[in-house]
């Protein structure tokens, strides 16, 4: 643009323990035991899936599209005030749970894309809808939840009213998010530099930086040093994996993910990828091809 530290590393279990007892990603779910949790690297993998907007469904159908793709989940939106915060709603969030487990697939995390045009920033209801959104990782069983900062949400470290008011929001949330074991990830254009220092304002363990390697990349970020320098410091959660226009696997892009994945096992990475990709030919065919191919490079097991 989008479970808590749906990946875990070997640093962020020692420096960064505040939120061990929310995290999920497929080892750690509703306190069941810690020991996958300290199994070697070998046996820990990824999880490639793609975010709900991108399989063009906005509700819980994303699953089966995704079932059909290979996928091993799905990253859901909030929603919109045209939709009346769809998820928000009970009803809409058991629709959700059933569709994943008929699908065998995963609910990965959250997304608020509704933060694009209503920012966190300055307005309101966005800071409502992010104390909210906690309380629907809960009903969900994730732990990720994904404020999209971009459009009219984008962030500029000059505009410092801004950054002020964005960071005393998050502070207010965090301490439920800490006490839910939800991690607050945030996703925008800065430098990893940048989102430093702001999550060093914020001051929880519970916020970290949801990576998208092609906003970066479109933004002139070396992204392989950013996730070293941020996963160094524990604060990778999640990333989005897309490169312009160009369909991962097939053409050849900007974005050397094998590269991605060096820079990856430099910081002990290993949790979710989301497809939101370029699909010229179809979402089915297209995320279909860039799975299999993706999977070469990240895969389940390792």
């Amino acid at each position: 643009m989008k479970s808590s530290d749906n990946r875990i590393t070997r640093r962020t279990m020692l420096s960064r323990s505040a939120c061990i007892a929310g995290v999920s990603g497929g080892w750690l779910v509703d306190g069941s035991s810690l020991s996958p949790l300290f199994a070697a690297p070998e046996s820990r993998g990824f999880k490639i899936g793609a975010c709900e907007w991108s399989l063009g469904k906005a509700d819980p159908s994303c699953f089966d599209v995704a079932k059909e793709i290979g996928l091993d989940g799905v990253q859901v939106d909030l929603g919109k005030p045209s939709d009346g915060m769809r998820m928000l709603k009970p009803e809409i969030q058991k629709a959700y749970l059933a569709s994943a487990k008929r699908t065998g697939l995963e609910i990965a995390s959250l997304a608020m894309a509704v933060m694009n045009s209503i920012p966190l920033k300055r307005d309101p209801r966005a800071a409502k809808w992010l104390d909210q959104s906690i309380d629907v990782c809960k009903a969900l069983g994730i732990t990720l939840t994904m404020p999209a900062l971009f459009h009219h949400g984008n962030l500029d470290m000059k505009k410092t009213k801004e950054i002020d008011h964005l960071v005393e929001v998050i502070k207010n949330v965090t301490p439920k998010a800490e006490k839910a074991g939800v991690t607050i990830a945030l996703e925008n254009y800065l430098s990893a530099k940048d989102n430093m220092k702001i999550i060093e304002r914020i001051g929880s363990p519970c916020v970290k930086v949801y990576y998208d390697v092609g906003n970066s990349t479109d933004k002139g970020h070396d992204i392989y040093t950013e996730i070293r320098e941020l996963g160094k410091h524990g604060l990778l959660c999640e990333f989005h994996v897309k490169d312009s226009r160009f369909v991962l696997g097939r053409d050849k892009g900007r974005v050397d993910f094998k590269k991605v994945r060096q820079a990856m096992d430099d910081v002990d990475y290993r949790g979710w990828v989301q497809l939101e990709s370029a699909h010229p030919k179809g979402v089915v065919a297209d995320y279909r091809y860039s799975c299999e191919q993706l999977r070469k490079i990240f895969p389940r097991t390792i």
